[in-house]
């Protein structure tokens, strides 16, 4: 682990108030009484934003011909300083009083009426003066604006301190908000003064945080008051959506059950931001869909298979009734989401007992009729590290096989792959917040504002502060318009461009020759092989000017430090390992890892996908990624567990599936997947679910994939149980309980711990601690680390000292994880996908996520917030691709592939290259994973999401 270099501060010394104080030069007046213990009240500062001095709450007398903005005036060395002198209180009194004569009424201010804590107002209790018995003119009426679904803004209520304005434009980086008007009218507004709802506001909910008064407000969602927070009770955990993992605070109502509003909350990685899926995606856990008792399906129900005409593959998406809801009256069935009338029939409510017996004793006869080979389970990455581990120990102490996988296979598994074989981790050797420190960063296959959005934020600030951002990949995501150089390559040929990059690199002599020597192997051969991509051949793959593959090599090649993150568009390919290789080379060849602002950081997925593949829910490797074909690795986890374990690795995924439509895997246990909408080519994926002998599905909501299930388990959400979650940083957190669960709903481990007693294992956790426990010696990565000393904000591993040190930020400082210490480079050869455009099917497509959804849907398609922003299924299409198909923004079209079709709205947009078009999965009534294929990379497995073959036309064209 780097330690930072102590270098001499230069001080200065003044007095506050009396106080003698020493400060660093620099150090403003504000921050330096502070340290003192001396308050200075304010309205338009807040230490997390760039101090503006607008307000001049905040002046003091430093003795000058005017006050002094303390906020803004940096220390002199020999300053006397006075806060609060009868002059100073006066000029506070009147200011307050002149803000507040333009305040709506105490008793209807929308801030005092929810959270009770108006900061104009606290002032106003303190200087005595009130709306009502000011003589100052009493002003009114600059209006109201509720377009947006979850915040309210009232301009009244404004003073204009610029605080919110601060918050998205310092903090998110999105500079959606400034100010209109001149005069008395001026006011806050978004973009050119449209109404938020129709900005381009991304609702993160960062202004809503910065306001000190009520002109930004949470709204009420699912009629839950929002209350003081004095009235409630706060309860510190972690977001469930993404693998950033931002921390903050729920603020619960336990009068009513429930949540009345989520902060962003102090941690080293998120730093108190969030998105509008972390602040206001909460509710799905609220929704009466929510499944409350065990299901078992009923005799007349078999032979099995799909039970809705949707998964059936018949339905047509309309509704038998119009939606009068604002925004989803667009003739698509409202929320996307599994009849409950169409499938419900087919199950009956049984007791725990009834349920856990049948699921133990029909594994268990598949097992004994078919051998470990016939048994199978697909984890799920939004479980706690305690329940993935739990989970794989069942699949291999019970039933004897190393056949479990989860969506680690449908994400970075290639990622996961290259980086074996290339450092010997599988996890990223530096934070997203290291950004700050590298002068250069590469964004590749990755739409972080949508898909990472906090990360994003900590991007789009290093670039203001002068890091050379370069955005690489097929779509101008808004990405696009923050980076320095933009490469809009083809789909399909990162391999070849980053070869180039890599050629015009050695090519100018801007390698790390000693870096090489001493830490690298196989240079010579890499070195070959990328002497084949001159930038000129580049151009002919990529699409990518020659000059611009230059000028990405150039900044590269001259930066002091440099640091690459990734997402699925690198990973989600038959070339996806290549791709990732390619990457590890560039950053080996320039030195660019093991110090602060370099390195390699895919970015992961899912809330806890890092976890749980450090936990061993993946065929083949043991917890701590110990190989299960390792003698050694296999003897340590048989001593642990008391059996005899599989040396074989087992089946991912996509084999899994392909197993069963060979009559290999015939029972089957799902924990949170949805393979239905998840996995590639959906029809093979329904005829293999419908083939199974057996399957249990345990989730919280009735999923497509729950229409095949035998058994249903009713689980809980993280909202109600505890546990650690390891974000895409390394940083393992708590989450804690926040809610009881609905019904007879039973925490995940819970439920397997259950199912492991009956198949005969004696386990007996009292408790996800007790689990943890009994992993953390399994892990070495893990050493140190417990629940006790995880702490509010959570730890980053590896950790000498957790009860000290946050944990190791940058890795490889010294050697690889690999045997020999070295990095490991890997040559590829630049390959094209295996299914390519023709006549027929002219288009490529591309699937990913939209910011407002997550995955198959089930938890943001039930959130208020979430799908009243994003309710409808879109395909994204150039301006001249649809106009060649005659096809206009919002009309109903069909995407088809040699797999299948779909219909879905059509959304003109400038982000896509011609040729290429974009279909979130997000929507099961317009399936994206009807239309891909499942060809998989070699290496991770992983299928090619990001590739198929695909033409759109009118709805009502003949194909």
């Amino acid at each position: 682990m780097h330690e930072p270099e102590t270098t001499t501060v230069p001080t200065v010394g003044v007095t506050i108030d009396g106080v003698p104080v020493t400060v660093p030069v620099g150090t403003t007046i504000y921050d330096a009484a502070r340290s003192a213990g001396i308050d200075i009240p304010v309205l338009c500062h807040n230490e997390r934003y760039d101090p503006v001095g607008v307000c001049r709450m905040c002046v003091v007398d430093t003795g000058g011909r005017v006050f002094a903005a303390a906020c803004v005036r940096p220390c002199d060395d020999g300053m006397s300083v006075q806060t609060s002198t009868p002059e100073l209180e006066r000029s506070r009194s009147v200011l307050t009083e002149l803000l507040l004569s333009d305040q709506p009424p105490r008793e209807s201010d929308p801030k005092h009426t929810t959270t009770a804590d108006n900061k104009l107002l606290e002032l106003a209790d303190r200087y005595g003066v009130a709306r009502e018995t000011t003589d100052l003119p009493v002003g009114a009426g600059r209006g109201t604006d509720v377009s947006n679904p979850v915040i309210a803004v009232d301009h009244d209520s404004c003073i204009l301190c610029d605080r919110c304005v601060r918050a998205c434009d310092d903090i998110q980086g999105n500079d959606v908000i400034g100010r209109s008007g001149k005069g008395y009218s001026t006011r806050i507004a978004f973009d050119f003064n449209d109404p938020m709802g129709s900005s381009s506001c991304v609702t993160c909910g960062e202004c809503v945080q910065a306001c000190p008064t009520g002109a930004l407000t949470n709204k009420a969602i699912r009629s839950i008051p929002i209350r003081p927070r004095e009235q409630l009770e706060a309860v510190e955990s972690v977001c469930p959506y993404c693998g950033v993992g931002c921390a903050l605070t729920y603020w619960v109502d336990r009068e009513r059950g429930a949540i009345s509003f989520a902060e962003g909350r102090p941690q080293p990685g998120s730093q108190s931001r969030l998105c509008v899926k972390g602040r206001y995606g909460w509710d799905y856990s609220a929704s009466p869909q929510r499944l409350t008792k065990p299901l078992i399906r009923v005799d007349s129900s078999y032979p099995k298979g799909p039970l809705s005409a949707d998964v059936r593959g018949e339905g047509t998406g309309k509704r038998a009734t119009k939606d009068t809801r604002p925004g989803k009256d667009r003739g698509r069935k409202p929320g996307g989401l599994v009849d409950y009338d169409e499938v419900m029939p087919h199950f009956r409510e049984a007791t725990w007992d009834e349920a856990l017996d049948l699921v133990a004793r029909r594994l268990k006869e598949i097992h004994a009729a078919g051998g470990p080979g016939a048994i199978a389970g697909f984890g799920s990455a939004k479980c706690s590290n305690e329940e993935a581990y739990l989970f794989q120990k069942l699949i291999r102490a019970g039933f004897g096989t190393n056949n479990v996988d989860h969506c680690t296979r449908l994400c970075h598994a290639s990622s996961v792959a290259a980086l074996f074989e290339g450092v010997g981790s599988g996890a990223v050797s530096t934070t997203y917040g290291d950004v700050a420190n590298a002068d250069v960063a590469i964004i590749t296959g990755s739409n972080p504002t949508a898909n990472h959005p906090v990360a994003s934020s900590f991007f789009k600030q290093a670039r203001r502060r002068g890091t050379t951002i370069i955005y690489v990949d097929p779509r101008a995501s808004t990405v696009s318009e923050h980076a320095d150089i933009f490469v809009q390559l083809k789909p399909g040929t990162d391999v070849a461009f980053y070869n180039s990059v890599m050629c015009e690199i050695i090519r100018l002599g801007l390698t790390d020759p000693q870096f090489i020597a001493e830490r690298t192997s196989n240079y010579d051969a890499l070195a070959a092989t990328v002497a084949d991509y001159p930038p000129e051949r580049g151009e002919q793959i990529t699409g990518v000017p020659a000059d611009t593959i230059r000028a990405v090599a150039r900044a590269w090649g001259e930066a002091g430090s440099a640091v690459i993150y990734w997402g699925m568009g690198i990973s989600q390919h038959t070339t996806g390992t290549d791709n990732a290789r390619c990457l590890i080379a560039l950053c080996s060849i320039t030195g660019q890892v093991g110090r602060p602002g370099t390195g390699l950081h895919p970015l992961r997925g899912q809330n806890n996908v890092q976890g749980a593949s450090d936990a061993g829910l993946i065929p083949m490797f043991y917890p701590d990624y110990q190989g299960v074909t390792k003698e050694s690795a296999r003897e340590v986890f048989e001593r642990a567990w008391g059996t005899s374990l599989d040396p074989n690795r087992g089946l991912t995924v996509t084999e899994i599936i392909h197993s069963i439509l060979e009559g290999g895997v015939r029972g089957m246990y799902m924990l949170g997947e949805n393979p239905f909408l998840s996995d590639p080519n959906t029809n093979k994926v329904r005829k293999a679910l419908s083939a199974l002998e057996f399957l249990v599905v345990q989730d919280i909501f009735l999923t497509e994939t729950a229409e095949f299930a035998d058994v249903i388990l009713p689980a809980t959400s993280y909202l109600e149980k505890d546990g650690t979650y390891t974000n895409t940083d390394r940083r393992v957190q708590l989450g804690r309980k926040v809610l009881d669960p609905p019904g007879e709903a039973k925490a995940d481990w819970w439920i397997v711990q259950e199912i492991a007693r009956r198949v005969g294992l004696d386990w007996n956790y009292g408790s996800p601690s007790a689990v943890f426990d009994e992993m953390v010696p399994l892990m070495p990565s893990y050493t140190n680390l417990s629940h006790a000393n995880l702490g509010s904000s959570g730890k980053l591993y590896p950790n000498p000292d957790p009860e000290h040190l946050d944990g190791t930020v940058v890795m490889f400082d010294e050697r690889f994880n690999t045997d020999d210490g070295l990095a490991h480079l890997v040559p590829a050869q630049w390959l094209p996908p295996k299914e390519l455009p023709d006549s027929e099917y002219p288009l490529v497509l591309n699937t990913g996520r939209l910011l407002e959804h997550w995955h198959t849907g089930s938890m943001t398609r039930r959130s208020f917030a979430l799908d009243a922003i994003a309710p409808v299924a879109e395909i994204y299409m150039h301006p001249k691709d649809a106009a060649d198909r005659g096809l206009v923004h919002g009309a109903m079209a069909r995407a088809r592939s040699r797999r299948g079709e779909i219909q879905l709205q059509v959304r003109i947009s400038h982000r896509e290259q011609q040729g290429n078009v974009f279909i979130p999965f997000h929507f099961r009534e317009a399936a994206a994973n009807l239309l891909t294929i499942d060809e998989v990379d070699p290496f991770g497995k992983i299928p090619e999401f990001k590739f198929c073959a695909v033409q759109v036309e009118a709805v009502g064209t003949t194909a």
